[in-house]
């Protein structure tokens, strides 16, 4: 039996319990506390462009659309007929002004309004049977976007978006703020694992330490700049409020020039100096700090990277972004996009868009190397000797619960929050403790649904 009290008590000790990635009552609890309370990524604006456009997505299994009204406002609906509860649209993408369902002919606008049922007054007796007047198809407790990126909380109770990154809103401007018109995405690929959806997360949030030996093979080949993969332990994680990272130690050099050296063209870097702060360019310029990977809780990650593409020195620089999806508790879905700011030279596009396939796509060199690993570890945390192993999430840590390496001060590290150079597990154990406060929490409390129901006037 699954015991809340226990498990939350050695994860905030630093020491994981096996089992947990690869637990169905774990698996449970997740779905009903984390995913039930937490800001959880859906679509881009860049999606869905014009106006009845839409794309499909879920939180665990809740089915949600997202789409662009006729007055160009943006919506985040339950994918749930009103009258029998069949799937309203089926398709993951398009352009449509109405969604009509299969089941019983019941249609609505793409703000989600109703609009029609055959045999409204043989059937309903008219209005006076079932009025269609404010009636819609469920809306998402909370929707908010940020950068054009749209979140939807499944609790009406959650805090403001903002308010939930926290700092994390500074350094997620370096993935999707590069100038002011913006992001793209291209995609999202799609691709199943057989690995539990924590263990993606928890990587991309601050594991520096598996590069050298995981991604060994990447760097032998040529793909990257640098010499050794060893020098990941030259740069920096760093955690803000709810999400955080890693960088790479740029070489010395003014900000053009270590901009430059990962391969942005002046063009982008002038409206870089445009768009971020003097804070997120000092990081770059005067600290010598460029992003990696890093991750928002509980599920969404980024990746920043400039391998060589071509059969020299150049390099370029690509964005992604990316879901892991749970499916149970040892499986994942990972929908992965290809990020690019509007106004990147479309040379440039084409190449950093060659650039994340190679390494981060579905078939991708990076890719293949993590999987494996995570795998491996969902596999072997089903079996009962894990359920008497607890994983050593310590590193970084001394015995007394004091840190290895100091926080850098503010003539170091120009970003909010709290960063450390070198191999550390901080991160992750920031991670796990918010997964731990919520595991403790429990469910949210949620009002009875009564949207659809007899003599009900909602207006929203």
């Amino acid at each position: 039996m699954f015991d809340p009290s226990d498990v939350v008590g050695h994860v905030r000790n630093g020491m994981l319990p096996a089992h947990i990635y690869n637990d169905p009552e774990i698996f449970a609890a997740e779905r009903e506390s984390i995913f039930s309370r937490s800001w959880v990524f859906l679509a881009h604006e860049s999606e869905i462009p014009q106006v009845g456009d839409y794309v499909v997505r879920r939180v665990m299994q809740n089915s949600f659309i997202v789409s662009r009204a006729n007055d160009g406002a943006v919506h985040a609906m339950f994918n749930m007929c009103l009258h029998r509860g069949m799937q309203v649209c089926r398709a993951e993408q398009g352009n449509a002004s109405h969604f009509r369902c299969p089941y019983h002919g019941w249609s609505y606008r793409n703000d989600g309004r109703i609009v029609g049922l055959p045999f409204h007054r043989e059937a309903y007796g008219g209005e006076d049977g079932f009025s269609k007047r404010g009636r819609r198809l469920l809306p998402a407790p909370a929707m908010d976007t940020v950068n054009g990126l749209i979140f939807v909380s499944l609790d009406p109770q959650a805090p403001p978006l903002r308010e939930y990154l926290g700092d994390f809103a500074f350094y997620l401007d370096y993935y999707t703020r590069q100038s002011p018109s913006g992001i793209e995405v291209l995609g999202p690929q799609r691709w199943r694992i057989k690995a539990n959806w924590k263990i993606g997360a928890e990587n991309f949030a601050g594991d520096m330490y598996h590069t050298p030996q995981t991604h060994t093979s990447v760097v032998e080949i040529g793909l990257f700049r640098e010499p050794k993969a060893e020098r990941r332990k030259d740069g920096t994680t760093y955690w803000a409020t709810s999400g955080g990272g890693t960088t790479y130690k740029l070489p010395p050099g003014t900000l053009e020039e270590r901009l430059r050296y990962v391969g942005y063209p002046d063009e982008m870097i002038d409206r870089m100096k445009r768009s971020w702060s003097a804070e997120q360019l000092d990081l770059i310029g005067r600290d010598g700090f460029m992003v990696s990977a890093a991750s928002v809780f509980p599920n969404l990650s980024f990746v920043h990277n400039w391998p060589r593409v071509a059969d020299s020195d150049d390099v370029l620089p690509f964005v992604s972004l990316r879901q892991w999806q749970p499916i149970s508790e040892n499986e994942t879905e990972v929908l992965s996009w290809f990020v690019v700011d509007k106004e990147a030279p479309e040379e440039f596009k084409a190449l950093s868009y060659k650039a994340y396939l190679m390494c981060f796509g579905s078939s991708g060199m990076f890719e293949q190397d993590d999987v494996e690993n995570w795998v491996s570890l969902t596999a072997t945390a089903a079996g009962t000797m894990a359920q008497r192993l607890l994983l050593n999430g310590r590193m970084g840590m001394l015995a007394d619960g004091s840190t290895i390496a100091p926080a850098l001060g503010a003539d170091e590290w120009a970003g909010p929050g709290e960063s450390r150079v070198g191999y550390g597990e901080y991160n992750q154990r920031h991670l796990m403790n918010r997964w731990a406060d919520l595991i403790e929490t429990g469910p949210p409390d949620t009002a009875s649904v009564t949207v659809g129901t007899p003599g009900r006037e909602d207006a929203r």
